[in-house]
């Protein structure tokens, strides 16, 4: 047994933020407006959205899942992906209908109410 410092327990730097910030935004997925406009145009042109061969992606980017934004290896895991829990529930929220700027509007509060005048015109 050494006198020397003691190693730092796994995960004790977990707390700090500077260690976290990365990991937040690598790992984010996109928003359900996002892959709603995506799915939008791969209906409107009635072609499935298609990549180039690139090695940098897995699969070289032929398999993706448009509900999850998400590239696979091969097919097979894109077929097991498509039977996941995670899928299903994204799949779910897809179908819900889009928001727009009217009901962010209300829903923060910011209605524009249409009051009746306060001395009406004769």
């Amino acid at each position: 047994m050494g006198t020397g410092p003691s190693a730092k327990k796994f995960g004790s730097r977990s707390k700090l933020k500077k260690y976290k910030r990365k990991t937040w935004l690598c790992r984010r997925v996109k928003d359900t407006d996002q892959i709603q406009d995506e799915i939008e145009k791969a209906s409107e042109t009635g072609k499935p959205i298609a990549f180039k061969y690139d090695d940098e992606l897995p699969g070289g980017g032929q398999f993706y899942c448009v509900e999850t934004g998400k590239h696979f290896t091969d097919a097979k895991a894109l077929a097991d992906h498509k039977k996941s829990r995670y899928y299903k529930k994204r799949c779910k929220e897809l179908k819900q209908e889009k928001y727009t700027q009217d009901v962010a509007e209300w829903a923060s509060g910011m209605t524009k109410e249409k009051l009746p005048p306060a001395h009406a015109k004769k």
